[in-house]
């Protein structure tokens, strides 16, 4: 049997209950041939009830047992087996209705039931009640209870007790459900949005019928994509189609915030059109690279992230190199953990990392969101401490790459029923997130909402455009590395689409960023992101990226390279530049360059002469050291005798101080 990929964790659990229902009794009540009945006939029904759970005829079974009960109304057992059964179909108030009965027959009878009682009670939100059954059971808990089941006692009530404070405490929330250009009258759920928030991707579950009949003959989860227009709103959602959407199901997508890659999961009889399964577990991970507008045939990632388990629900962060997921593979610490992999240079998967005990539970956690500032975590959990199903959790990674403490996202944002599936804007302010609500247009709508400011990530901008070849105007294929120029490490690596040369990276507001950019046969390009101080996340940058043949002659300004005011001492800063121009005379052996200094009109012109070409000795300096033969290299100051702009305002005699490299040998 085929399970759609969004409720594969919920079958999980509902299986496993199925399966122990039939079981879970013998701990409650007496041993089997004593019965709190000695009616002949209520037994009989009894043991046909049970005989029914064993193939999960659960209707069946239910039935006997209101014969057993009609025959004996005393019958305690009935009721608490009738309750599991309900527990088991996730019908909660019937549940409770009936462990309620059996209470009042005997409230000693079965002290396991109080347990069970409050966790359904729990689901259907009333806490109240739920604490006081969840304390019952600790109070009559004996020496042999066990440890886990104590643990759940504890931590329900703990539950109880922040669900009352965040019912009296409710976070602003206003969802705006996003219209009939996304939603229809199927099932909308695992939004996508790119960074630029052009591009809506996410999953529809449709109903596929028999064209003759009109006879249902089984779901179908396609990818769905929709584009904002001019006006601001979204086009008419059009399924992706082939080569990703197949005949069979595609679910949980994580569209790359440049929306060039696409990360979904995948189950038994997927194909992807010629991907094929490789033989890893019942549900793995595939990706798809778009290319001038065409999505390649979708390839599974494969091992070691994928395994015989199943490996569902990803995330693709904006640095282009980590992926979080779900998984129940071994190794983790509950029914479904995140993992994360990091892709190396090699373009292989490093061995998956479980996030730890601090995200990861006894219970299930699910539908993982890494925002493109890369730095903060959206999740969804029932083993967390919160309102009682799957409630949606923030977290948040310091500078050391530690995760702190899950944050609830409170209450009317969760509620006592399933939340899941979250995203964040790249700005922060927004989320957008799947709800069968009152008022929708199907069983599950999109909607949009404005995020309250304490479980808001760290915006970021971007920075949009393409790159193309100076002289003859052609788009390039080319690599973008974003490096914190306080740290000199490379923040975010990708590359711009080889055929139209477009490219759109993610600039987190919080750091100093350098741009290197580069592409075989041309100098390559640098520009810096002052983005410490910036406030506004939603000013983006949007530019183009000429890149300057290898010829003689070849000019390029090294806006990365930095001096103390009025002084030549290279700043700290600068390296990761010149490492960069180093790596590019390593990699063109024949080239010669003559580093030049520039200046502005400020001052006395001989100390502008003098100091120009002291910086460009420094750079000099600095390469020879680093390995680059001295004969290859000149060095020259030019005072402020070259601008490039009229120094007639503040802005342009800064452009005007500068530091260059000529190509003068080939």
């Amino acid at each position: 049997m085929h399970y759609t990929l969004r409720n594969i964790t919920t079958m999980t659990r509902f299986f496993v209950f199925g399966f122990l229902i039939a079981f879970a009794f013998s701990c409650k009540a007496q041993p089997p041939a004593q019965y709190s009945s000695t009616n002949k006939k209520a037994v009989k029904a009894y043991k046909q009830a049970e005989s029914y759970l064993a193939y999960y005829q659960f209707d069946l079974a239910i039935a006997e047992l209101q014969k057993a009960k009609d025959a004996d109304p005393n019958f305690i057992e009935c009721y608490l087996l009738q309750a599991d059964i309900h527990n088991a179909k996730q019908e909660w108030q019937k549940a409770v209705d009936e462990y309620k009965k059996a209470f009042a027959l005997n409230p000693k009878f079965s002290y396991y039931s109080y347990l069970d009682c409050a966790n359904a009670e729990l689901k259907l939100g009333k806490y109240e009640d739920a604490k006081k059954d969840y304390e019952m059971f600790l109070s009559m808990k004996r020496s042999s209870t066990k440890p886990m089941d104590i643990e759940q006692a504890e931590n329900g009530i703990k539950s109880c007790d922040f669900a009352i404070r965040a019912m009296a405490n409710p976070v602003p929330f206003k969802p705006v459900n996003m219209g009939n250009m996304i939603n229809s009258k199927e099932c909308e759920y695992f939004p996508n949005i790119t960074a630029d928030e052009s591009t809506f991707l996410f999953t529809r579950n449709e109903i596929v019928v028999d064209p003759k009949t009109g006879a249902k003959q089984r779901s179908q989860e396609d990818f769905y994509i929709s584009y904002q227009q001019s006006d601001g709103t979204w086009s008419l959602a059009k399924a992706l189609g082939p080569p990703i959407n197949t005949p069979t199901n595609e679910g949980a997508p994580s569209l790359s915030a440049d929306g060039r890659f696409l990360f979904f999961a995948a189950c038994e009889g997927y194909d992807g059109y010629g991907a094929g399964r490789q033989g890893f577990g019942s549900c793995d991970i595939f990706f798809s690279k778009k290319v001038d507008g065409q999505w390649s045939r979708p390839a599974n990632v494969g091992a070691p992230l994928n395994t015989a388990s199943w490996e569902t629900q990803p995330s693709f962060s904006s640095d282009g190199k980590t992926l979080y997921y779900v998984s129940n593979r071994k190794g983790g610490y509950g029914n479904g953990d995140i993992w994360m992999s990091e892709l190396g240079p090699n373009n292989q998967w490093s061995t998956p990392v479980n996030l730890g005990v601090k995200i990861n539970t006894p219970g299930n956690e699910e539908a993982v969101f890494i925002h493109p500032d890369n730095q903060t975590l959206y999740f969804a959990s029932d083993g967390h401490i919160g309102m009682g199903g799957l409630d949606l959790y923030v977290c948040r990674r310091d500078s050391a790459g530690n995760w702190g403490e899950p944050q609830n996202l409170g209450y009317p944002i969760n509620t006592s029923g399933n939340e899941s599936g979250l995203i964040v804007n790249a700005g922060g302010q927004y989320a957008y997130y799947s709800s069968t609500r009152e008022g929708g247009l199907g069983c599950d709508d999109m909607y949009m909402f404005e995020l309250p400011k304490p479980i808001r990530p760290q915006g970021v901008s971007y920075m949009k455009g393409k790159v193309y070849n100076s002289k003859t105007k052609k788009p390039l294929g080319a690599e973008f590395e974003l490096i914190d120029v306080s740290t000199g490490k490379t923040f975010i690596s990708s590359k711009s689409d080889p055929v139209t040369g477009e490219f759109l990276l993610v600039l987190p507001i919080n750091k100093n960023y350098a741009l290197n950019v580069n592409s075989p046969g041309y100098c390559f390009f640098s520009e810096t992101f002052f983005m410490k101080e910036a406030t506004d996340p939603s000013k983006p940058f949007l530019m183009d990226v000429p890149l300057i043949p290898l010829e003689l002659n070849a000019k390029v300004v090294l806006k990365n390279v930095f001096f103390e005011t009025a002084k030549f001492d290279l700043r700290p800063e600068s390296k990761a530049e010149l490492g960069k121009l180093i790596a590019f005379m390593n990699n063109n052996p024949n080239i010669k360059i003559e580093i030049s200094g520039h200046t502005d009109n400020v001052g006395d012109k001989k100390m502008n002469q003098t100091l120009s070409e002291n910086r460009a000795k420094s750079v000099y300096n600095y390469l020879v050291a680093n390995g680059i033969d001295a004969s290859r290299l000149t060095y020259k100051g030019y005072g402020d005798t070259q601008p490039v702009v009229p120094n007639d305002t503040p802005e342009n005699r800064q452009i005007n101080r500068r530091t260059e490299f000529k190509i003068i040998g080939l």
